[in-house]
């Protein structure tokens, strides 16, 4: 039997979106199931392609400009393959600090960019992967003893990878960088498997799908530990499991129990679902947005029994159970509001996106074009470039066809013909300089953007004057 290990791991990247941004930076160790680092570190840089501007901002925190990652760095493919294999290793689980919402979608889709198997790194040879900070969440929230706890200045506590290390003692002075974040979300987790041991291995219990969905499908009221709860509250609520979605097996939605539903049971199906899709900003003054939320069962959501809440944890995360269980029971005796919340969701909103590139989500590939895929990956760019011209193409999804487009065209430019060549351009374009959609950033925000940071940050003067060269180094001027 395979001995499970860990592999700690974090990204760099030249911006924000984990769909449109880029990678520039890996970092990875690996320990066994005690902790202890196995193996060396690894630390690869990925050279960035022409169709992509970097966020200036994010530059400025990680200090790694285009130019560096092109010099130290790896063709995309390569780092693709590389960080897909050493996640690969059968037993792993691929851990780092709010990585399902960022780093694992990093990986995810540049993984699909390059024609790998999004997902398989995930589930197979008995592979898993989980996040911390969701279990830092609530153990701060419920057995905070024997780790120091930062707060913000208004008193709420924070969660910051950078703040928890400072507070625990670890170094700081290279945030940022991507294998001293790794160190630093391993030293936090040494401490909860040290501290609080049975916390730990209820919260490593949850990768399990099943063990979720053993919780959930009772629709009893439970405790959750997430994000989407304000950290005044502890980022933790008392919440009921409402439904299954209709057409994503993996979701529960689940309402807050700090709210009562009462308010909320006078509106229509249009109006709840109005109140579900529109941002705060955008309602009406006296609205709200409906207290719910979706929990994915093959996410290791931090779930457990109400039994835990001890009245120390009750008084810090001012849980009152009582009110809690009366929000059920409003509930639970209302199946007409139950099925209005069903109702936001059995018609299937159209894909948004405009790009192959981010269409990641919008359906499974068929195995035939899979296969191409693989065949894809395990050759030279040259060869996929060559796929372009068959007649008919290779691949049945119109999403595989254009990402052949976007691949041959990062990484084998010189091998395309002339109508692909020009309509590489055209892309190349659309993303740099026209259409927003596309790219986070573009040429004219990204000018003025450096123009602005010299004003404000005069002691970045190289990495501005680097930064700014690189639109002529990728050949902009020429679009």
């Amino acid at each position: 039997m395979t001995s499970e290990t860990f592999l700690w791991h974090d990204y760099e990247t030249f911006g924000a979106d984990p769909r449109r941004d880029r990678p520039c930076q890996f970092a990875a160790l690996r320990t066994d199931a005690e902790l202890n680092v196995v193996g060396e570190p690894v630390v690869w840089y990925c050279k960035p392609t022409d169709d992509m501007l970097p966020s200036p901002d994010a530059c400025l925190i990680t200090g790694i400009t285009p130019q560096t990652a092109d010099r130290l760095g790896v063709p995309e493919p390569e780092f693709a393959n590389r960080i897909f294999e050493v996640m690969s290793e059968p037993g792993t689980c691929a851990v780092g600090y709010n990585n399902f919402r960022f780093d694992d979608e990093v990986s995810r889709f540049m993984f699909w960019r390059n024609f790998i198997d999004p997902y398989a790194r995930e589930f197979r040879n008995g592979n898993s992967r989980f996040d911390l900070i969701d279990l830092l969440r609530m153990t701060a929230a419920l057995r905070p003893e024997g780790i120091h706890w930062p707060e913000r200045e208004d008193g709420s506590p924070s969660f910051r990878l950078e703040d928890l290390a400072r507070a625990n003692g670890f170094s700081t002075e290279n945030a940022h960088d991507a294998l001293a974040d790794v160190e630093n979300t391993l030293g936090m987790a040494r401490r909860v498997r040290q501290h609080q041991p049975r916390l730990w291995n209820w919260g490593l219990g949850l990768r399990a799908r099943h063990a979720v969905e053993q919780l959930v499908e009772k629709r009893e009221v439970l405790l959750h530990a997430s994000s989407r709860f304000p950290a005044s509250q502890a980022c933790i609520a008392p919440v009921l499991p409402l439904f299954r979605h209709p057409a994503i097996k993996s979701q529960w939605l689940v309402w807050n129990l700090r709210e009562d539903p009462a308010p909320f049971t006078e509106f229509d199906a249009e109006m709840l679902a109005d109140l579900y899709w529109t941002p705060n900003a955008d309602l009406p003054e006296g609205l709200k947005r409906l207290p719910v939320k979706w929990i994915r069962t093959n996410r290791s959501p931090m779930l457990s029994p109400t039994g835990v809440l001890d009245a120390a944890a009750a008084e810090r995360t001012q849980i009152d159970l009582d009110q809690a269980d009366a929000h059920a029971l409003k509930l639970a005796d209302d199946s007409a509001f139950v099925a209005a919340l069903l109702e936001i969701f059995t018609s299937p909103r159209a894909a948004e996106s405009f790009d192959a590139d981010t269409a990641l989500y919008d359906g499974f590939v068929p195995d035939s074009d899979r296969r191409v895929a693989e065949r894809i990956r395990n050759q030279p760019p040259e060869q996929a470039a060559a796929l372009l011209s068959a007649s008919p193409g290779p691949f049945s999804d119109e999403r595989m066809a254009e990402l052949l487009l976007h691949y041959a065209g990062r990484h084998a430019t010189s091998s395309l013909e002339g109508p692909q060549r020009e309509a590489w351009r055209a892309y190349r374009r659309r993303r740099l300089i026209d259409d927003p959609e596309l790219a986070s950033v573009q040429l004219p925000g990204y000018l003025a953007r450096i123009e602005q940071l010299r004003a404000e940050r005069p002691d970045c003067a190289g990495l501005l004057d680097e930064l700014a060269a690189w639109p002529a180094h990728i050949g902009i001027d020429g679009l």
